[in-house]
């Protein structure tokens, strides 16, 4: 009996994409719902953290410091920011342990080892999806109304889901073998966290830097988000790169991270089981 040749891509056999897609979803789906087992309060610990955080830096940077002063629908903007930072912290973060954690599978069944970080990016984006229906609300109850370039955040956050799949998957094996991959990640992701434009705007960079501050992705999603969602009066991600081309900078490295990741994670799959 003569079988069908199947490719394989990045540890999936592409006549099995159906089973790497079910795994996925199976996967992230009971992470989700595990997260809030036995919780009272259940899915509003997830809205929690962002607001009771966007709360403190509401007051500390418009009433004591006045930092948004000239920036418009500034509180909505850092609410946004936050969000969509947490979403790459969470995902990157969880990557980092996702295959120690699933060490019994690991050892045991075989399957798309790729199923296990992509399953974290999935489980963020529910928790992405389900807070952004809150923070839409705090917009609109705050003056900012849905309007087409709403739209973008679409691809935005497919964008954002990308560079955190690739960084994540890059993680996830690094750690099997480097455990110092994990505080070593903690310390980055904060200090991202401020060089990041999420507590400001990309127009308060000196403007001998802002060019090339903001051709980095997580400042180019950010830039091109407020101009979409918050204030379409900003400059848009080419005006503030300097150049329609130049948008090309980010993207690249925001793809470029993808296939780093999936290129490494697919090298390592096979042996990640004697190294844990």
């Amino acid at each position: 009996m003569i079988h069908e040749s199947r490719a394989v891509t990045g540890g999936i056999v592409v006549g099995d994409f159906r089973r790497f897609l079910a795994l996925t979803w199976t996967l992230a789906l009971t992470d989700w719902k595990l997260r809030f087992y036995g919780s009272v309060l259940g899915y509003v610990w997830q809205l929690a953290r962002p607001f009771a955080f966007f709360g403190v830096i509401y007051v500390v940077f418009t009433q004591i410091a006045h930092l948004g002063d000239d920036v418009k629908n500034y509180g909505v903007y850092i609410l946004f920011a936050l969000v969509l930072f947490n979403f790459f912290a969470e995902v990157t973060n969880g990557c980092v342990r996702s295959l120690i954690a699933r060490e019994n599978l690991l050892r045991k069944i075989s399957f798309p080892r790729l199923a296990i970080p992509m399953a974290i990016t999935l489980t963020g984006l529910l928790n992405l999806g389900g807070t952004l229906v809150a923070v839409f609300g705090f917009a609109v109850a705050s003056g900012v109304y849905p309007d087409i370039g709403w739209l973008e955040l679409v691809p935005l956050v497919l964008l954002l889901a990308l560079f955190s799949s690739g960084i994540g998957m890059l993680l996830s094996v690094l750690f099997v073998r480097y455990r110092d991959v994990e505080p070593i990640w903690e310390v980055f992701t904060q200090i991202l966290f401020y060089a990041s434009p999420v507590l400001y705007v990309t127009t308060l960079v000196d403007p001998c830097c802002q060019h090339p501050y903001t051709a980095q992705p997580l400042a180019a999603i950010m830039a091109e988000m407020r101009h979409a969602v918050i204030d379409s009066s900003a400059p848009d991600l080419a005006a503030a790169l300097g150049g329609g081309a130049r948008v090309l900078i980010p993207l690249t490295i925001v793809f470029g991270a993808f296939a780093l990741g999936l290129y490494v994670f697919n090298r390592q799959s096979p042996m990640i089981a004697e190294h844990l």
